[in-house]
């Protein structure tokens, strides 16, 4: 999207949320983009869409949060209601109608919590094991959402992405 100018990020009050806007935040002016941060409050995704669409942001991200993982259906909705291309973390959103995802394999995550479960029947403390990253990361893109918002994604990006959904 060369014309993003004012990219919404869809945030909760948890931690790891807040941190993840604040690296946006950092982020946005090496992008040229004015970061529009937009936090949902007792699942008033309506709310926190009118303030989107009042800010005129081109684009939104959503960060990676249980709560707003819940809310997928709703957030995906509105997002094409207001045709706002979306960016999200897991690939359910984009199974489900996103345009795009980025982020951690949930494969991966599922394999390594069972590493963890494995070890801590075995004896381990759970406080002790060490806290793991992301290593392993998925790009998914819904060609279908891309149409109905009027986009054409770039084929050296369909090229890299891990699931192109069609």
């Amino acid at each position: 999207m060369p014309r993003v100018a004012r990219v919404a990020v869809l945030s909760t009050n948890e931690a790891p949320s807040r941190d993840q806007v604040r690296w946006a935040e950092k982020a946005a002016p090496a992008l040229g983009v004015k970061l529009v941060a937009v936090e949902v409050r007792d699942g008033d995704y309506d709310r926190a869409f009118a303030t989107i669409v009042a800010e005129r942001a081109d684009a939104l991200s959503a960060v990676a949060s249980v709560i707003l993982g819940t809310g997928r259906q709703r957030i995906i909705q509105l997002a094409a209601k207001n045709r706002l291309p979306a960016i999200y973390d897991w690939h359910e959103h984009v199974e489900e109608g996103g345009l795009m995802a980025y982020g951690g394999s949930v494969t991966a995550f599922t394999r390594r919590a069972a590493v963890y479960v494995d070890r801590i029947f075995k004896g381990a403390i759970p406080g002790e094991l060490p806290v793991e990253r992301a290593t392993t990361f998925e790009l998914v893109i819904n060609l279908k959402t891309a149409k109905a918002l009027g986009l054409t994604i770039p084929p050296s990006l369909l090229l890299r992405a891990d699931q192109v959904i069609e």
